[in-house]
């Protein structure tokens, strides 16, 4: 029976889980114990941190693994392919995984190969800042996802302020700043094969306003001309093989600007998360995700047919206090054919600073009305 190793147990994992089972293949996870959802899941279960490489390196190698991966996870990213590297698994090289999981590093890569980025700086006061700097500014720490510590601010001050905050979430305790591109925001969502990319989806995202930009919404396929598609492709490759990205699922993340100027803002050597590869692409285009991604790691991918795909309607929206009109949605889901999977994590429904502080969502598969008529709104 072959065997693959899940570096990470949490709820992002569980679909990969669940696949994997499905496929006959034997799964070892490993993870902290808090919030491994996927314990009850897995065929054995490890309760080591994710970063801990060598000792999961040494249960891989005796357990004799035929691949390892993780879908969702940029901290996971780094034990990944250390362990692909030392046991000649297929995955990318440490390189790749050290730049795709560090917003400064990866900035100063698209710089060297000419891929079209914000213009930054690695901030630890006043004076690293450029002496051309235009507020506003994006603060971010360099080494989180998920919307942790990041900030739009205006001024000194509130730079000053984010940048404090930015420092606490980083586990390097390193903050970058950015120019804020104003314009739509996109997610690429990418498989690739021994260097050969192949663009499966391109997902419309919806973001709470400043200072957070929170997702509180993603819908496939997004809305864009032949034109743009390829604009947005021939950008997404060129960021992917200057990161080094050659194996594996990415996620790229990409602001257009009203004259349709397109700007990498960050590129994720994984899966995208919010249920956006697990579950949209293949709802929305047919194209199973998740078996692709476990074919690479196990070496035995077949490159997908993308003009054959088809082009469904998908989704996932967050409920939060921006969000209000879904509670009434998913507590009447039964309403709404379209919804193929709810929950409601949390009654108590707060504002968004994170995508932690999310109290529920809905998946949906067709043209989702109340989803279109918010998204009309905030046109």
């Amino acid at each position: 029976m072959l065997k693959l190793a899940i570096i990470g147990a949490g709820y992002l994992q569980l679909p990969l889980v669940k696949k994997a089972k499905t496929l006959g293949i034997e799964t070892h996870c490993f993870s902290w114990e808090e919030g491994a959802v996927c314990r009850a899941e897995a065929d054995y279960f490890y309760p080591i941190s994710i970063t801990e490489k060598e000792r999961i390196l040494s249960i891989c190698e005796e357990i004799g693994i035929n691949g390892v991966l993780t879908i969702a996870s940029d901290l996971a990213v780094v034990t990944v392919n250390y362990i692909a590297r030392i046991m000649s698994l297929v995955g990318n090289s440490m390189e790749c995984a050290r730049v795709a999981t560090n917003k400064f590093e990866m900035r100063q890569r698209f710089d060297s190969f000419g891929v079209a980025s914000p213009k930054y700086c690695l901030f630890r006061n006043l004076e690293s800042l450029p002496v051309d700097v235009r507020f506003p500014l994006i603060v971010k720490p360099i080494d989180r996802s998920g919307s942790l510590g990041v900030a739009k601010v205006d001024c000194v001050q509130e730079l000053l302020s984010a940048a404090q905050n930015a420092h606490i979430y980083s586990f390097s305790m390193e903050v970058i700043v950015e120019e804020f591109i104003e314009g739509r925001e996109i997610s690429v969502e990418c498989i690739s094969y021994q260097g050969k990319h192949y663009l499966l989806a391109i997902t419309d995202k919806i973001t709470t306003s400043a200072p957070y930009f929170v997702e509180i919404a993603h819908h496939q396929p997004a809305e864009i001309s032949a034109k743009l598609q390829h604009k947005i492709e021939k950008l997404t490759f060129a960021a992917l093989d200057a990161l080094q990205i050659e194996n594996g699922a990415s996620h790229t993340e990409i602001k257009i600007t009203a004259e349709e100027n397109l700007f990498v803002i960050e590129v994720g050597a994984r899966m995208g998360g919010d249920f956006i590869g697990s579950h949209l692409v293949q709802l929305s285009t047919g194209y199973d995700f998740l078996q692709g991604v476990i074919d690479v790691s196990l070496g035995k991918f077949s490159s997908p047919d993308v003009t054959n795909f088809k082009n469904n309607s998908a989704g996932v929206c967050f409920l939060s206090e921006e969000s209000l009109y879904l509670k009434p949605i998913i507590k009447n889901w039964k309403k709404y054919p379209e919804i193929v999977e709810i929950k409601l994590l949390n009654e108590n429904i707060s504002p968004l600073r994170s995508s932690s502080d999310r109290s529920g969502y809905l998946i949906y598969k067709g043209e989702f009305s109340p989803f279109m008529k918010s998204k009309e709104k905030e046109k």
